[in-house]
């Protein structure tokens, strides 16, 4: 199973400080042939610039432990096209979505994710996202357990 993170997810995985950490850090921990999880360019730099800018993470740790996981056999990094965008562009006026959120939710259904994880009330209401015959749900790894 794939599991696309959302940058908020993939913050709490990372760093000890937040008191989600313990609740999903096996997302990264347990990673296998059987328990993949998915990033793409926006959740990748979100979270470097959450790290360094919220956090107080150095640039330098933060920028290794994401490269670390790009070269993981079990995360997989999809790519932003033109497509993406305007698959996008279409779901953000759909679902009233913001720029960012609408191109990570457009990012997952265009590699045919299956499910996204999110603590984003927003994004969580929509429980479902379909973009014409790619469904994507949306779940709070923080209530899955």
């Amino acid at each position: 199973m794939i599991i696309g993170l959302d940058t908020n997810i993939l913050c709490y995985a990372l760093d000890k400080s937040y008191p989600e950490n313990t609740k999903v850090k096996h997302l990264l921990t347990d990673l296998s042939p059987e328990n993949i999880v998915a990033l793409n360019p926006t959740v990748l730099h979100e979270t470097f610039h959450t790290l360094v800018y919220y956090l107080e993470w150095t640039p330098e740790e933060a920028a290794r432990r994401l490269t670390i996981m790009l070269r993981h056999p079990y995360i997989e990094f999809y790519n932003q096209t033109q497509k993406t965008s305007l698959v996008a562009l279409n779901l953000a006026v759909k679902h009233n979505l913001d720029g960012r959120d609408a191109l990570i939710v457009a990012n997952y259904i265009a590699n045919k994710t299956p499910i996204m994880y999110t603590h984003d009330k927003t994004l969580l209401k929509l429980e479902k996202i379909t973009w014409k015959n790619v469904n994507l749900t949306v779940k709070d790894p923080l209530q899955v357990r």
